[in-house]
């Protein structure tokens, strides 16, 4: 590790001492010293896509998504983001418009563009962010606090609007991402301005939360302060940061009017399902883990486990889609009805997962990712890497469209034309939506993919995805190089080339599929060798050489998809699954005539893979015959009684899930009816 380093000496005096000195050779989540990980990630610049799958959408990351909402929050077409912190900073004339946690989507954005910088280190980009920087710092008042919405509308309208007062302005909210943007900012530049920014931010919110009530308890509201905080003191080596995220934590147990809506009806010890918000609630989970992954508390990771096998095996989509409802209430069916939450966009009962009405909101399934890559790192399980992976390609992607302009706030697993109930998100991708935090928190996801491709512990070295890449590292004092040729997920060959591994021996684990079966390696075009059980890591430990090559086969049959009876909505229902892709039926697939309402899927039927590079930008499709039942007329009808019919063959394709609604509006389904 580099020398300590001064950052700097902050107005108010304190002299605050930077552990690490830049920058891109720190993680997103720099666990490299926190006790208690069994895995350590990987640094922001170590680890890069050089082609392929996620190379391509990483470059439409940096020079279409970046750019385009930079522009849209820039602007005030829509709403104001940054204009709000201009005109706090009395820049401009004008009062708050927006959103209350408008500030922390342009903290997210930021924190996307300083992860590019850690591979491009493009001087313009930069010097952009040096500017919006430096007005975030002329907003901020002089005892820290920093939150524009109600910056500015104590201003404008002489209201009572004061810091911490009202659970619904997401101040932590916007400070978590505050922080951890600082945080990146820091790694991938080496410059501390913004880092300044959030320390002093921080110091705030320590001295206000100096003695818990009751009252200050009740800001919990989409908690990623717990994460920003951790990663804040990872980065200052300031252990008031971390005692503040476990006070802040435990403090959620004094809130007397909570319920389960933002996950206080219960303290975190005792909680054994998910439930409310879906997206307060993972990133609640995910805070949790990076605290035990500093302090080995026992009482968080024993819970988080639980929860964790609750979502995955009852509440969570086969898309790895998260929080079912739009709207509900919790504990559903509860005796005491006085307990009883009205909760939104929220995890539902157990198996309660429907289709049509479906939310999966993009920030939830990033929130799981980010959950479940902190539970990777605390136990080496690669139980937590297939959900990571899950998320990824399927109900993340799907969030935004291909030419990376327009956004799903909500991810629904079929889609008619006419819908049964109106609901109140889209179901054509846009460029706007006025609950503008997804597309953000996408951006910046896959900003730093790249980062969940490789870990590294004592003399070994973790392979999480699959996907051209490079990495370069230092294990043990040891330089260690290699690169990575696949294109997964089209198909599960993948070839590993060690370009240098030391003089020790040195782990290569390579991690199997939970979906997969068959998996074979062999290393130097030597004999194939069976990997074993999959859902786990398969290692290789050697000496190796520069140009020793690991190659691994991962079988990728097509898989008809049952989901558990208890899930009623899929009863007699099947789905497609090819390797970590989900597939869905388009109507833009169909026949004339043929309507999806009509299609029922044979369980015996044949499918042919065939990569198609003119559709969607390029895709493995599926190939094969569904069956088509004579149309029936429900129209202001129930019931009516059943009429067996002759079922007629046709061919069509399913294409997967992410890309769906990238040809014009249309209907899909994921889960199709299973004719006998």
């Amino acid at each position: 590790m580099k020398a300590v380093t001064l950052l700097l000496v902050l107005a108010m005096g304190l002299a605050l001492v930077i552990n690490h000195a830049c920058a891109a050779d720190q993680p997103v989540v720099d666990d490299q010293h926190s006790p208690f990980a069994q895995v350590r990630s990987v640094g922001l610049s170590d680890a890069r896509w050089t082609g392929g799958f996620w190379a391509d959408r990483y470059e439409l990351c940096r020079t279409v998504m970046i750019p385009t909402l930079e522009r849209l929050l820039q602007g005030t077409n829509h709403s104001q983001f940054y204009r709000n912190f201009q005109i706090a900073a009395g820049l401009l004339p004008g009062g708050s418009r927006g959103a209350s946690f408008n500030d922390g989507e342009c903290y997210k954005l930021l924190e996307a563009a300083s992860a590019t910088l850690a591979v491009t280190n493009d001087p313009v980009l930069r010097q952009e962010l040096d500017q919006q920087i430096a007005v975030i710092g002329q907003a901020q008042r002089p005892n820290g606090y920093l939150d524009t919405w109600v910056q500015l509308h104590a201003a404008d309208t002489n209201s009572p609007a004061v810091p911490f007062r009202d659970r619904n302005n997401f101040e932590v909210y916007n400070l978590g991402q505050l922080f951890t943007a600082a945080v990146i900012h820091y790694r991938a530049t080496g410059q501390t301005n913004l880092l300044a920014i959030a320390c002093k931010a921080a110091d705030c919110l320590d001295a206000t939360f100096q003695h818990p009530t009751p009252e200050l308890a009740a800001n919990v509201v989409c908690p990623s302060h717990y994460m920003g905080l951790v990663e804040l003191y990872r980065a200052t080596g300031e252990q008031r940061y971390l005692d503040l995220a476990r006070k802040l934590l435990a403090m959620r147990a004094l809130d007397q009017d909570g319920g389960s809506d933002n996950q206080e009806r219960i303290p975190l010890a005792g909680q054994a399902e998910a439930e409310g918000h879906a997206v307060r609630a993972n990133y609640l989970y995910a805070g949790a883990a990076d605290l035990y992954l500093e302090t080995g508390d026992a009482s968080l990771l024993k819970p988080l486990e639980t929860i964790w096998t609750n979502v995955v095996t009852e509440k969570m989509y086969i898309t790895g889609g998260c929080g079912a409802l739009y709207d509900g209430a919790a504990p559903d069916g509860a005796k005491d009805q006085k307990i009883i939450t009205r909760v939104h966009q929220a995890y539902g009962r157990n198996y309660q997962l429907p289709n049509l009405t479906a939310h999966n909101e993009t920030c939830a399934n990033i929130g799981n990712a980010l959950w479940n890559w902190r539970m990777f790192l605390a136990t080496g399980a690669a139980r937590y890497l297939d959900v990571v992976e899950l998320e990824l390609y399927n109900s993340v992607l799907s969030g935004v469209s291909l030419d990376g302009t327009n956004f799903f706030y909500t991810n629904p697993l079929r889609v008619t034309d006419p819908m049964p109930v109106a609901l109140r998100w889209p179901r054509v991708r846009v460029p706007y939506v006025s609950s503008f935090c997804c597309p953000p928190n996408l951006v910046r996801t896959i900003a730093e993919s790249a980062d969940y491709a490789y870990a590294k512990s004592d003399g070994t070295v973790w392979v999480n995805l699959y996907g051209d890449s490079s990495l370069k590292t230092e294990i043990n004092g040891a330089s260690i190089q290699l690169t990575q040729e696949t294109d997964y997920p089209w198909n599960g060959r993948v070839r590993l080339e060690l370009m240098s591994a030391g003089a020790q021996p040195l782990a290569l684990k390579l991690r199997i599929p939970g979906w997969s079966a068959g998996a074979s390696v062999r290393v130097n075009l030597g004999p194939a060798v069976d990997c074993g059980q999959p859902g786990n890591y398969f290692e290789i430990h050697r000496v190796w050489r520069a140009g020793d090559i690991v190659d691994l086969d991962i079988p990728m049959p097509v898989r008809l998809m049952a989901a558990n009876p208890n899930v009623e909505e899929d009863v007699n229902q099947l789905a497609v699954q090819r390797g970590p892709v989900v597939y869905c039926l388009e109507s833009p697939d169909l026949p004339a005539g043929v309507k999806l309402a009509d299609v029922l899927i044979p369980g015996d039927g044949q499918w042919i893979v065939r990569y198609d590079q003119h559709l969607l930008d390029g895709v493995v499709v599926l190939q094969g015959s569904l069956l088509a039942r004579p149309a029936q007329s429900w129209s202001g009808k129930l019931y009516q009684e059943y009429q067996s019919a002759d079922l007629k063959p046709f061919k069509t394709r399913l294409i997967p899930y992410s890309v769906w609604q990238n040809r014009g509006p249309s209907e899909m389904s994921v889960w199709l009816p299973r004719a006998e």
